[in-house]
Parts: C-alpha cells; sequence; structure tokens
C-alpha cells in the first residue's frame, strides 16, 4: 500500500513544518507577506495536522488487528 500510515504521519509533518516555517520566514521579514502565502500556509499545516491525525489512527488499527491475532 503506497499510503501506509508512516508516510502519512511522514507526510504530514513535512506539510506542518513547512506551515511553520512560510509565517517565520514572513516575521523575519524574508519572504513578503501576501494573501496567496498565508493562506497557503495555513493550508499546509491544516492539511498536515488532518494527514499525520489520519496516519495515527490507521497506525494504531493496524497494529491493534495484529496484536489481535
Amino acid at each position: 500500500m503506497w499510503w501506509s500510515p508512516g508516510r502519512l504521519i511522514l507526510v504530514g509533518m513535512v506539510l506542518v513544518i513547512l506551515g511553520f516555517l512560510g509565517p517565520l520566514l514572513m516575521v523575519l521579514r524574508l519572504l513578503e507577506s501576501t494573501f496567496f502565502l498565508n493562506f497557503a500556509s495555513y493550508a499546509a499545516s491544516l492539511a498536515g495536522m488532518v494527514m499525520g491525525f489520519v496516519g495515527g489512527v490507521l497506525y494504531v488499527q493496524t497494529h491493534k488487528r495484529e496484536q489481535d491475532k
């Protein structure tokens, strides 16, 4: 399965980090604050949290099934 729980968690973590670095670089004035960049940072952070949560749930379900066998 290409979208394994570990990959979902990893991609989610990368998106959350990007969602953090965007506003940080804007505050430090290394990037110009634009509506698109603000929205992209927010969307990356939100999508990363959702993907990480879904990956965590799938990870627990997978390991719980293996433990029950």
